[in-house]
C-alpha cells in the first residue's frame, strides 16, 4: 500500500468525496423536506473517512486503527440516534423548519450551501484524527491515555444525555413539557457539553505531538457553533416558543451548558 505523506494530503482527497455524498443527501432532502439528513450525512461520511484515514496514513498501526475506530463509534452512534429519534419521526426538526421558512423561495439554495458546509465540516473535524494518527512516537504516552479516558467519558455522557431526552420525548404524557430527567436536571444542554469534551480529548492526546496544535480546531469550531451559531440559540428560541413559561422556569434554575446543581 502507498501511504500519503504528509498526512494532511488525505484531507484533499476526502473533500470532493464528502462534497459528492452531501450532494446526494441534499437531493434526497429536496424530496423528503427533511434537512436533518445533513447531520446524518456528516456522521456517515465522517465515520467512514475515519477508517479510510487509518488505512492510508503512515503511523503506528495500533494507534491508527484505534483512532479510526473512535471516529467511527462517535459518528455512527450519533447517526443511529438521528435515524431513530429525528428522521424516523418523519417530521423535520423545528430549527430546520424555522430556517426553511425564513429562507422562503431560496430555501433549496440555502440548504445546498448548508449541506456542502457539512462536507467542509468533515475536513475540519477529521484534522485532529489525522494529526494523531501520524504521531511518530511508537508507544502510547500519558497524555494519550488520559485523552482516551476523557473521550470514553464524553462519548458515554453524550449517549446517556441523548437516550434520556429520547425516552422523555417518546412518552406522550410529556408533550409540551421540559425534560428535567437525569443529566438534563443539571444542564439545559448536556449533550452539547459532552460533544465539546469529545473534541477536547483529542487536544489532550496531542500534547507533545508534531502539529498537535492543529487539534484545537475541533473544540474551537464545535464550541463556537454550539454556543453561538447552530446549537443553543436555535434550540432555546424554539423551546421558548413551544413551552413558554415552563422553559423560562427551567432557564432560571438550570445551567445553560456546564452541568451544575440547579438553583432553588
Amino acid at each position: 500500500m502507498t501511504f500519503l505523506s504528509p498526512p494532511f494530503d488525505i484531507l484533499v482527497i476526502v473533500w470532493p468525496i464528502a462534497a459528492l455524498v452531501m450532494l446526494g443527501f441534499w437531493c434526497v432532502q429536496w424530496f423528503q423536506q427533511n434537512a436533518v439528513l445533513a447531520d446524518l450525512g456528516f456522521c456517515l461520511v465522517f465515520g467512514v473517512m475515519s477508517l479510510v484515514s487509518a488505512n492510508v496514513i503512515e503511523g503506528d498501526p495500533l494507534r491508527k486503527w484505534l483512532l479510526g475506530a473512535m471516529g467511527m463509534v462517535y459518528a455512527f452512534r450519533l447517526a443511529w440516534y438521528l435515524l431513530v429519534h429525528r428522521i424516523n419521526r418523519k417530521i423535520e426538526d423545528a430549527r430546520y423548519q424555522a430556517l426553511r421558512k425564513k429562507m422562503g423561495k431560496w430555501a433549496q439554495l440555502g440548504f445546498f450551501i448548508y449541506f456542502q458546509g457539512q462536507a467542509v465540516a468533515v475536513i475540519i473535524f477529521l484534522t485532529p484524527l489525522v494529526v494523531l494518527m501520524a504521531n511518530p512516537y511508537p508507544s502510547f504516552g500519558i497524555a494519550e491515555i488520559l485523552g482516551m479516558m476523557l473521550w470514553l467519558m464524553a462519548v458515554a455522557g453524550e449517549a446517556l444525555a441523548d437516550q434520556q431526552l429520547g425516552t422523555f420525548r417518546e412518552n406522550s404524557e410529556n408533550a409540551g413539557k421540559t425534560c428535567r430527567v437525569g443529566l438534563w436536571r443539571y444542564s439545559r444542554h448536556p449533550n452539547y457539553f459532552f460533544e465539546t469534551l469529545i473534541w477536547c480529548s483529542y487536544v489532550v492526546m496531542a500534547i507533545g505531538v508534531p502539529f498537535g496544535w492543529y487539534t484545537l480546531i475541533g473544540p474551537v469550531v464545535m464550541t463556537g457553533a454550539l454556543l453561538k451559531v447552530t446549537g443553543i440559540p436555535y434550540v432555546e428560541a424554539q423551546a421558548l416558543a413551544s413551552r413558554g413559561e415552563d422553559y423560562r422556569a427551567y432557564q432560571r434554575t438550570t445551567s445553560v451548558f456546564v452541568p451544575w446543581f440547579p438553583k432553588k
